[in-house]
């Protein structure tokens, strides 16, 4: 598991990025799971994630309507498979409207730099 915090930080919402290998929801759900183990992210506003495997794509907004589409697609680009990766967010008390997105693509892209990286 890989997990980068405070990546951004925008109108007091502060976002962190996280994935790893995964090949089905299953699995996905108890990566969000181990990962919600650590205090912070169990507080977390929204821990909204995507996977792409072989058979279909799977995403999950947990309450931020968009995050996990744009996640996927993000994913599909990449043409990253069998690896989940889960976007972050603590809600700062200020809405960010449709600046949301641009943290969420930012995140992912972050993520994907860092494992290109490694």
């Amino acid at each position: 598991m890989l997990i980068l915090e405070n990546i951004i930080s925008d109108r007091g919402s502060k976002y962190a990025v996280s994935g790893g290998p995964c090949s089905t929801e299953q699995e996905a759900k108890s990566f969000i799971k181990a990962l919600c183990q650590k205090k912070k992210f169990a507080k977390a506003t929204h821990n909204s994630w995507a996977l792409l495997t072989a058979e279909t794509p799977i995403k999950h907004d947990d309450g931020e309507a968009g995050a996990g589409m744009v996640i996927l697609r993000m994913l599909e680009r990449e043409g990253l498979r069998d690896h989940v990766v889960v976007v972050t967010r603590w809600f700062g008390g200020k809405h960010l409207g449709g600046d949301r997105f641009r943290h969420v693509q930012d995140a992912v892209r972050i993520y994907l730099d860092h494992l290109r990286d490694s």
